[in-house]
């Protein structure tokens, strides 16, 4: 196939941040090993005009923000600011916010934000354990059994919003039951269940067992997102291989693409990563496609 006849139509970035570095002590403290590498590069500013420049290069003309981990105690100023940020310029067009839903209280937190701006249309608190140090998140693999927890993602219903899950294949069995749980609660799948090591079989047979769990739950969304995270590079190969295996047991409908903007600018410029994306779906029809890249993220998101 030429160039020509790779996708062209309209984007939607699920998944992208931009942040002031003074805001996020894990920006502004000491390096340690994280999951994604050596951070250097984005230990500053990455305010809405870069973002902007970076996705006009990638031909992106609506976004969702996503929290980048603010201090739990300043989500509510979070809100404020992206809500200020839209006012001003127009992006992005929707957010995820973030709240301690491990707080009795988190409920009043997300209330308070939902007054702040209609922007917001869920919650994201990173779950994520593995037995590498780097790589965790959570304090625990099993942290969505807590009953606190579970009793704030009920909430989500009634508030009407979404959660954005970020759980490793060896937790996708707990991540199973809690969607079974709550039906009436959307949950956004975020980096498409972090598969480390597609070129491992049997890191390969975990993530696809418990992705097909997920599969058949139909309050799930997969997030295309996030696959530089492990490697620390644009491989077109696993880029390939997490496309087709979520669209094949998931389907284009539960699919949508994003950047991860600025963390894969670590190794990548937003251009680059969107035609990656755009090769890795060039076999699949042109409905897919535009599932993919701007529907499915639409109609989740309410754009």
């Amino acid at each position: 196939m030429s160039e020509d006849s790779l996708y062209a139509g309209d984007i939607v970035d699920s998944h992208h941040h931009v942040w002031r570095q003074a805001d996020m002590p894990w920006l502004s403290g000491p390096m340690v090993p994280r999951i994604f590498g050596p951070y250097e590069p984005i230990r500053r500013d990455y305010l809405i005009q870069e973002y902007r420049d970076d996705a006009a290069a990638a031909g992106i003309r609506t976004s969702v923000y996503v929290q980048p981990n603010w201090p739990l105690d300043r989500v509510v100023d979070e809100v404020r600011w992206i809500a200020e940020l839209n006012e001003r310029t127009g992006w992005p067009m929707a957010m995820v916010g973030c709240a301690d839903l491990f707080a009795p209280n988190a409920v009043d937190v997300m209330r308070e934000q939902q007054a702040l701006s209609r922007l917001v249309v869920g919650t994201r608190l990173q779950l994520h354990w593995h037995e590498r140090p780097e790589f965790r998140f959570a304090s625990g693999p099993d942290t969505m059994k807590d009953p606190v927890f579970r009793s704030n993602i009920a909430a989500l219903a009634d508030l009407g919003w979404l959660f954005e899950l970020q759980v490793f294949a060896g937790q996708m069995h707990d991540a199973a039951a809690l969607v079974a749980d709550h039906p009436a609660v959307t949950f956004v799948l975020v980096h498409a269940g972090m598969l480390t090591d597609h070129t491992d079989p049997e890191v390969v047979a975990s993530w696809r067992a418990g992705m097909r769990m997920l599969a058949a739950l139909p309050n799930v969304v997969v997030k295309l997102t996030g696959q530089g995270t492990f490697v620390h590079r644009v491989d077109p190969s696993l880029i390939r291989f997490v496309a087709d295996e979520v669209l094949d047991l998931f389907g284009s409908s539960r699919a949508m693409f994003g950047t991860n903007l600025p963390v894969e600018k670590l190794w990548t410029t937003s251009a680059e990563l969107t035609h990656a994306w755009k090769q890795a779906l060039r076999h699949r029809t042109e409905d897919e496609q535009f599932d993919v890249f701007s529907r499915t993220a639409r109609r989740v998101y309410g754009l």
